[in-house]
């Protein structure tokens, strides 16, 4: 017997800020600089803002969508839509290819978040000040080929992770995503005030927003497509379970058009923050995923109070990866809750099977480096690509399709909540737009 869930977000305010939650951290702070870095500079950032206008925001109102319809947890909504519609039981398995997703994502997405708690236990203790940059990123790679350092730091990532989901919505989710976002979004504005003052800043403005359209790839347009389902947290049905908890008189279209353009500004902010610092430093912006955590210790160690500044930032990216995670792991608990396991349990399930994914991610930069599972990659490098580049892609295309194609209209349009007008906007955009440019990218990743 599928229950209706009877947990809700307290407000229109808190649902918003939850899915921005949701939606920032790693993907905009840590992996938009470097794979901008990697892709050309403003001719992948013009790419993402299409693609997150075109595919991220069409489908992330569809996934929402289908969770504030069925108000149950993404297998359980997806199998009630699909009686309802009259189509086959079998969608309610796109709910668990989201819930692997998510999985994997989790796995390495807590090792990373690790990373931010050792340089915030390092710049509290004033561990960079005086470093030269040659020093900083040996300690970096020093670090990384520390599998106790690394399991310490995902095992202390996973457990703050777990025991907000344990918590529930209200107590647990909620309050944290209040505190957490406004002071993120304080914290980025701070950072780009000080990185007008570097000499870095006018090139890294032109290097992020001039746009030479000849490095632009398919490469570069897959990468471009796969980091718009990345950032906004869409395609692995995660947002589908906050949905659940929507509100019931709220407008969907405009809180997802307002969790899209919050997301994005962090990323921007956050790009020119870094790039400006990169360039001030003459590095070399196509560093790659340890840019962060090397560059910004050299900027901040330049600064008056720098030990304070940087302490103060891997905080809040910790809380920005922190809300992030939670995210990934609410869909798998709601899952489990669905089979008759209490909320804990089903948080401890999740959390110990994650951890033990995760130590393979921990030891690809010691002991399994060199163990390459597909196509040349080390298990780290193969779950950071295939989930975010592939299957979040895929999982998207699918909750496009189901919500467009498959849902009975009555009830998409009161889910939609935009009207007969908006309802139509939509899902022409979707049928005709978001899902031929996934397929499309979808065949060239494949290719």
């Amino acid at each position: 017997m599928m229950h209706e869930t009877l947990e809700r977000w307290g407000s229109q305010r808190a649902f918003i800020l939850a899915v921005t939650g949701a939606a920032v951290g790693l993907g905009n702070i840590w992996r938009f600089p470097y794979i901008t870095g990697e892709n050309g500079g403003a001719a992948f950032l013009l790419l993402y803002v299409a693609f997150v206008a075109l595919l991220g925001l069409p489908v992330m109102m569809a996934e929402i969508m289908i969770g504030r319809a069925g108000r149950r947890s993404p297998m359980q909504s997806l199998l009630q839509l699909a009686n309802q519609a009259g189509a086959t039981p079998h969608w309610r398995w796109l709910g668990w290819f989201g819930g692997v997703t998510v999985f994997l994502i989790l796995s390495f997405y807590s090792v990373v978040s690790g990373w931010s708690i050792e340089y915030l236990v390092e710049s509290v203790n004033g561990d960079f000040v005086g470093s030269t940059p040659a020093e900083i990123g040996a300690g970096f790679d020093a670090f990384l080929a520390d599998p106790l350092r690394m399991t310490f730091n995902h095992t202390l990532f996973l457990l703050l992770t777990m025991s907000v989901v344990a918590a529930g919505v209200a107590n647990g989710l909620e309050k944290l995503n209040n505190l957490m976002m406004p002071l993120l979004y304080l914290l980025l504005l701070v950072l780009v005030g000080y990185a007008a003052t570097t000499d870095g800043f006018g090139t890294a403005l032109a290097w992020l927003f001039r746009p030479d359209l000849s490095a632009v790839t398919p490469l570069v347009v897959m990468h471009a497509m796969g980091h718009a389902f990345f950032t906004l947290a869409v395609g692995a049905c995660a947002l589908m379970a906050y949905g659940a908890y929507m509100p019931d008189h709220q407008s969907l279209p405009r809180a997802a058009v307002a969790v899209a353009a919050l997301d994005v500004t962090v990323a921007l902010l956050a790009g020119i923050a870094i790039f400006s610092v990169v360039f001030s430093q003459g590095i070399d912006p196509g560093e790659g995923p340890g840019l962060m955590f090397v560059t910004l210790p050299i900027a901040f160690a330049e600064l008056p109070w720098g030990q304070l500044w940087l302490g103060l930032f891997f905080l809040l990216l910790l809380m920005a990866t922190w809300t992030s995670s939670i995210n990934l792991a609410e869909p798998m608990v709601a899952g489990l809750q669905g089979v008759g396991l209490k909320r804990g349990q089903a948080a401890a399930l999740v959390g110990v099977a994650v951890w033990l994914v995760g130590l393979l991610s921990v030891f690809s930069f010691s002991s399994l480096a060199e163990v390459h599972w597909i196509a040349g990659m080390n298990f780290f490098e193969l779950v950071t690509t295939v989930p975010t580049e592939l299957f979040l892609p895929v999982g998207g295309l699918l909750i496009a399709i189901f919500a467009a194609w498959v849902m009975p209209r009555d009830i998409a349009l009161r889910a939609l909540d935009a009207g007969p007008t908006g309802y139509r906007v939509w899902r022409t955009v979707v049928r005709y737009v978001s899902i031929p440019l996934t397929l499309v990218v979808l065949f060239s990743t494949l290719i």
